[in-house]
């Protein structure tokens, strides 16, 4: 029996990966259609470069577009339990290093919809597995990819 992942994340991230699909079967799908109707014009489909990129893109949508209607088959929706002294997953939690470092802050979400530039941090990284379930104000070890560990204190979750 396959036992299928389940995707956490939050509504906002559950809707905007519904737009993504969205995106890529209404616009993107028929865009590389179209490119490659326009490559088989040229003629000779063994030596041609824009019909084999254009195969190409269409196997990366076609792709995406699987990959999107597997996570959100799969979502499961986190639920805001407006528990603010305790670390999980849709929570942004703000830490400091110890002994004397600067705050950082992040957004703990599913894998779907980490994305580490706008600070959302998948569940399944090891700063997050560190810190989840940790309460205000505890110290955690978080590991780093040298084999360190690095030592920050819970200042804030929101």
């Amino acid at each position: 029996m396959d036992i299928q992942k389940e995707f956490p994340m939050t509504q906002s991230g559950y809707e905007q990966l519904q737009e993504e699909l969205e995106h890529l079967r209404t616009v993107k799908r028929p865009e590389v259609v179209e490119k490659i109707k326009v490559a088989r014009s040229f003629g000779d489909l063994s030596e041609n470069s824009e019909y084999d990129a254009a195969k190409d893109e269409q196997g990366f949508v076609e792709q995406e577009i699987t990959k999107i209607e597997d996570m959100l088959r799969h979502a499961k929706i986190i639920e805001d339990t407006n528990n603010n002294n305790m670390v999980q997953i849709g929570k942004t939690v703000t830490f400091k290093e110890l002994p004397d470092g600067d705050e950082e802050s992040y957004q703990i979400v599913g894998s779907a919809e980490a994305d580490p530039f706008e600070g959302k941090i998948s569940n399944e990284s090891p700063i997050a597995k560190s810190l989840l379930g940790a309460k205000l104000n505890d110290s955690v070890n978080v590991p780093l990819p040298n084999g360190n560990e690095m030592k920050v204190e819970i200042v804030s979750i929101d």
